[in-house]
């Protein structure tokens, strides 16, 4: 997606010699700014272990009672 960001002239200044100091484009900059920003303030994440045990099974939950049946518990 294509946007506009308003800048003073010191922060377009600052941004163009860091953007050259790192050797790459000011728009580049921005990106990563805005992605670091996003990913920090974004809101709840998560948590890494949220699917992790994926069967691939669609039917795994239907069948639940019948699979733990077969672990020797209770009827």
């Amino acid at each position: 997606m294509k946007t506009t960001v308003y800048l003073d002239a010191a922060e377009y200044r600052r941004l163009k010699a860091l953007a050259k100091e790192e050797g790459r484009s000011a728009a580049d900059l921005i990106r990563s700014a805005v992605s670091d920003y996003t990913r920090r303030h974004g809101g709840p994440r998560r948590p890494a272990s949220i699917g992790v045990g994926r069967s691939g099974d669609g039917t795994l939950s239907e069948r639940a009672e019948d699979l733990l049946s077969d672990l020797g518990g209770e009827p």
